[in-house]
């Protein structure tokens, strides 16, 4: 654990596809939750620290965080700092867990269904008859 774990819903995993989201896109957003520690820190590494960890040129890394943002599934915040210039943006996913929540709510039900045909067959079966065996 110390080296470093992200959680990330499966449902984003399993959807991406419905999500309009390709093997780098995904990449991408993978690599930005590893920066995300806490809820009110939002990542924010470098276009070229991603590039660098993708082996792909930031400036791919670029077009694709605008399609991303342009799609709603990230948002980018810029950070200016007056007489300094610009430090690295934030990035926040509230637009791509909009996008997830449905598929989500979607594998619940799936889930809840599958529960309820387990119940309702163990039910017809009955108790398990059992035989004292000597």
């Amino acid at each position: 654990m110390d080296a470093g774990w992200t959680a990330v819903p499966s449902i984003i995993l399993e959807r991406q596809k419905a999500l309009g989201l390709d093997a780098l896109d995904l990449n991408i957003i993978l690599y930005l939750t590893t920066y995300w520690w806490t809820h009110d820190n939002m990542p924010h590494p470098s276009k070229k620290t991603i590039a660098d960890a993708l082996n792909v040129k930031s400036r791919t890394v670029q077009r694709r965080i605008a399609e991303l943002e342009a799609g709603g599934l990230i948002r980018r915040e810029e950070r200016r700092i007056a007489g300094k210039g610009s430090r690295t943006n934030l990035y926040h996913f509230d637009g791509l867990i909009k996008a997830a929540l449905p598929y989500a709510k979607e594998k619940l039900q799936e889930i809840a269904a599958r529960e309820k045909t387990k119940k309702s067959a163990a039910a017809r079966k009955g108790k398990a008859k059992l035989e004292l065996v000597k």
